[in-house]
């Protein structure tokens, strides 16, 4: 009789360069991937080697200021930039990236939380 293979269900939200919780190598996954990102410097330090709950914690800040300086970018977008002499149609597309970019790093945020809360993991 062949076992089925037990799988975890994973949200909508969990990074698809991360292998699921329980899997071969998977922590190593989702190592790989929280490294991208950090800035290079903090992804070698040996407390971030050897514990990826905290390389996850420095992630989740990481992308929290990240997702501040883009809504502020956002924001102050209208006004400043026309003073930086940038045409109206150069501006309308920078709004958008910016726009964008929050919308992505926001996503970011749902993913680093639900590979910590992984590595976390119950009995750890």
């Amino acid at each position: 009789m062949i076992m089925p293979l037990t799988t975890t269900r994973l949200g909508p939200d969990w990074p698809c360069q991360v292998k699921t919780p329980g899997s071969y190598d998977w922590e190593r996954s989702a190592v790989k991937w929280l490294r991208e990102l950090v800035p290079a410097r903090y992804a070698s330090y040996p407390a971030f080697v050897r514990h990826p709950v905290l390389l996850a914690r420095h992630a989740q800040i990481q992308v929290e200021h990240e997702i501040r300086v883009a809504r502020t970018a956002l924001q102050t977008a209208r006004a400043d930039l026309p003073r930086a002499g940038l045409h109206e149609g150069v501006i309308e597309h920078t709004i958008k990236l910016y726009a964008a970019e929050v919308t992505q790093l926001q996503h970011i945020a749902r993913s680093v939380r639900a590979v910590a809360q992984a590595l976390a993991g119950p009995g750890r």
